[in-house]
């Protein structure tokens, strides 16, 4: 009667977390693998077509692997660019320095600015005739550039402006850096380390856990980035920004075309499971946990 009792308890108290898995995740994925095999216009009924979408996407559709190669290309170079940037400010954030708090602050504040916001003002830096970029580089002599409207700087210009939201990032290794044991850093010093010894032996082996977790998550979000691109250029200049999820949202909203979008929704979720699995394949070299024995 108890284990009962108990497993009756447990299924109430895992029953919100279930219901939600279902609700959120399992009908809608679905619901697109579903209708990834219809031809719909969200007018007239769903027509099956099979595997067509699938068959157009890989040898009709030119645009799907120019907006898959722009995506390869944004995540592929802001990812690590942004782990870098991040976990370099963290580094400095966690000295000892007069007005620590209040540089903290200054670093994470972005992060807080709702995304329209920033873009407006990014597109204010951007602005080929009176942004301030362009009115720097002019001050010191040096060429402007045509930024977000030139297709050979459209997505360097993307990526710069991609660091200016790393503050969640650098908070979380903010958060492992202070987790380190002193005791280590001083064994290592005491041993005739110097820094360099001491990120490679100690800091890194510890921090690798956080650093595997923003590399997950900064992957995932690379690959579905959307609200840039499209308030900023609508994937131009000559499709040059053109995200695999912009060109999925065209299809879906502005052609009408729901049931391609499905199929280009599963092939992007598709994508993003296989950059996880293999990063996932690859921590077992690299990841440390405490109470590892390798």
């Amino acid at each position: 009667m108890r284990i009962r009792k108990e497993t009756l308890w447990g299924w109430i108290l895992v029953s919100p977390l279930a219901l939600g898995l279902t609700i959120w995740v399992a009908f809608p994925l679905g619901v697109a693998l579903s209708m990834s095999l219809f031809k719909w216009n969200m007018i007239s009924a769903p027509t099956f077509i099979g595997l067509q979408n699938y068959a157009f996407m890989f040898a009709g559709d030119h645009l799907f692997w120019q907006s898959l190669s722009v995506t390869l290309v944004y995540t592929l170079t802001s990812v690590p660019l942004q782990m870098l940037v991040a976990f370099s400010a963290a580094l400095l954030l966690n000295a000892k320095a007069k007005g620590q708090g209040v540089f903290r602050t200054i670093f994470y504040l972005p992060a807080l600015i709702p995304t329209m916001v920033s873009t407006a003002l990014w597109l204010f830096l951007y602005n080929p005739q009176y942004g301030l970029f362009n009115l720097i580089l002019d001050k010191l002599g040096l060429p402007t550039s045509m930024w977000i409207r030139d297709s050979g700087t459209v997505i360097p210009s993307l990526i710069i402006m991609s660091l200016w939201s790393i503050g969640n990032v650098v908070v979380i290794f903010l958060a492992g850096l202070q987790g380190i044991p002193k005791e280590l850093e001083e064994a290592c010093v005491i041993d005739g380390g110097n820094w360099w010894h001491r990120m490679r032996a100690v800091i890194l082996p510890q921090m690798s856990p956080i650093v595997f977790y923003n590399l997950v998550m900064g992957i995932i979000g690379g690959l579905q980035t959307f609200t840039q691109p499209y308030i900023m250029t609508n994937g131009g200049p000559s499709n040059s920004s053109l995200t695999l999820m912009l060109h999925l949202y065209k299809q879906a909203f502005q052609f009408s075309k729901m049931g391609y979008a499905n199929a280009l929704a599963v092939v992007l979720l598709i994508l993003t499971m296989a950059a996880s699995l293999l990063v996932f394949r690859s921590a077992k070299s690299w990841v440390y946990y405490e109470g590892d024995r390798k």
